[in-house]
């Protein structure tokens, strides 16, 4: 028996990914020059699922990179013309907040403890033309409520606003018309091998881009958001990316569309429930994010009172790789990745041990 990793990314493939990569190999995928027309049929192909299994309006435009945290950089360059806000609540929301402060733009910051949600002010979402939010922070298993994403929109519908969704989508069913961008990386949820980014952004954002970088004074990054926007209409990207990532993603994408989005969330929705269910009584573990409101389903994050190691043990010799918190919270917690890719019954293996534990 093999290890399932339960780590937040990278976490097990989905259960296809192992015949498409023998496919790919057999027949030269990995090989092929990105500008041929082969390529071309590739990322057709991938910027059509990902359409269809998102729901995607038809004024937004699929980029690839080679990782979610390359956005950060990209939006602060293309995105951010004068103010930059930034909802911070744990490692990954604040990093995109000092990459933006560091580059010299204005930032307004909104924070609050990890394991929790901060009250947004309406003046400080009026002051600023771009907004990162984070709708799951990674690091502290913090889903922020789709309304609270919303009602940000009302308060500046000419701001862009960015939602960090790297360990939620494909689970997150969003309405697209009440953000502009979207980013997110293959090695979560969508069950691939690392070294692909996501990133998802409307007709806004590329005006937008096009004003900022006209105006630009100094060095424009050779992959610019201009630039990957005017190759991605000819199914190009700027320079080599990662093919047989884009390969794989284009029939893991079509293996989620046979399966039905809807099954897929409500079948992460069931898991998360049964092993919150369990972690409530348990003698050893409590959930990390006290609001139930705005636990995730798709990374559980537990206090473990010094028993982080001790539990990531017991669970490896069970096959059931676990992760351990991030960073300042390394030794004290554990996050356990809720993905498609998790079966139910691996799922419901697991709560049963953690519960005898």
């Amino acid at each position: 028996m093999h290890n399932i990793y339960f780590t937040p990314g990278p976490s097990s493939l989905y259960y296809t990914v192992e015949q498409h990569i023998k496919k790919a190999l057999r027949s030269g995928i990995a090989s092929i020059s990105h500008r041929s027309e082969q390529f071309k049929d590739i990322y057709r192909l991938a910027d059509s699922h990902l359409r269809e299994l998102l729901n995607l309006p038809p004024n937004y435009t699929v980029l690839f990179t080679n990782s979610a945290t390359v956005v950060w950089d990209l939006a602060t360059e293309s995105l951010i013309t004068d103010t930059s806000l930034h909802v911070v609540n744990g490692a990954f929301s604040e990093k995109f907040y000092k990459v933006a402060k560091n580059a010299g733009k204005n930032t307004l910051l909104v924070e609050s403890d990890w394991g929790q949600l901060p009250q947004i002010p309406q003046n400080l979402v009026k002051q600023a033309d771009h907004i990162a939010l984070t709708h799951n922070e990674t690091s502290t298993g913090v889903a922020m409520p789709l309304d609270t994403i919303y009602k940000v929109r009302e308060q500046n519908p000419d701001a862009i606003i960015s939602v960090d969704a790297v360990s939620s989508l494909p689970y997150l069913n969003i309405d697209y018309t009440k953000i502009d961008a979207l980013y997110v990386s293959v090695q979560k949820c969508f069950g691939l091998p690392a070294g692909l980014g996501i990133w998802l952004v409307n007709d806004r954002c590329l005006a937008r881009a096009e004003k900022n970088l006209s105006k630009q004074k100094g060095l424009i990054s050779y992959h610019n958001l201009t630039a990957l926007a005017r190759q991605a209409m000819n199914l190009q990207t700027v320079s080599t990316p990662n093919v047989l990532g884009i390969y794989l993603l284009a029939q893991v994408t079509a293996d989620m569309l046979h399966r039905g989005i809807q099954m897929i969330r409500s079948e992460i929705k069931y898991k998360s429930a049964i092993f919150y269910k369990m972690i409530e009584s348990h003698a050893k573990l409590t959930p990390f994010v006290t609001d139930k409101s705005l636990r995730s389903d798709t990374v559980i994050v537990l206090d473990t009172q010094g028993y982080t190691k001790d539990l990531q043990s017991f669970l490896a010799s069970k096959k059931m790789i676990i992760g351990s918190g991030y960073g300042k919270m390394k030794g004290q917690q554990l996050r356990i990745a809720n993905f498609p890719t998790h079966s139910k019954e691996q799922f419901e293996m697991l709560t049963d041990l953690v519960e005898t534990w």
